[in-house]
């Protein structure tokens, strides 16, 4: 029998190089400072230096949902680099009777269950372009 152990610290060395690693990337790809991201998530710039720093800490679990939220990603992309996908329920249609609805806003429906918060909020900036430009071309809005 081996008496040879893994250390323990060794899993979370990994995590907090990872941690590090992918908060600053994701800064660069937003284009975001530290000092940004300071005010947006109100955590001492300090705080967040450390993070990215020589050491590397690991940060708290509601802190590291405070920067995911402000980056507008997961924790586990922060930690892993990776979206992890999480099965989403179905939308919620009792109060929306599908069967009277055209075909097609039936399968939008089903297709914004499946998207991300961040995708439906798109979504929803672009349906509501299209109303105003529909509005602006509809033959009752030219009317005087």
């Amino acid at each position: 029998m081996s008496t040879e152990k893994i250390p323990q610290f060794q899993y979370f060395g990994v995590v907090k190089t990872d941690f590090k690693k992918y908060l600053r990337a994701e800064l660069d790809f937003l284009g975001l400072t530290v000092k940004e991201l300071s005010d947006k998530t109100r955590i001492p710039k300090r705080t967040l230096d450390c993070y990215l720093g020589a050491r590397a800490s690991l940060p708290t679990v509601d802190i590291a949902l405070k920067i995911a939220i402000a980056l507008g990603v997961t924790v586990e992309f922060l930690v892993t680099g990776q979206d992890v996908k999480v099965q989403k329920r179905p939308p919620d249609t009792r109060l929306l009777d599908t069967r009277l609805l055209d075909g097609n806003i039936r399968s939008i429906i089903q297709i914004l269950g499946d998207l991300s918060e961040k995708d439906v909020e798109t979504m929803l900036g672009l349906a509501r372009v299209l109303k105003k430009q529909s509005e602006k071309n509809s033959p009752i809005a030219s009317d005087p």
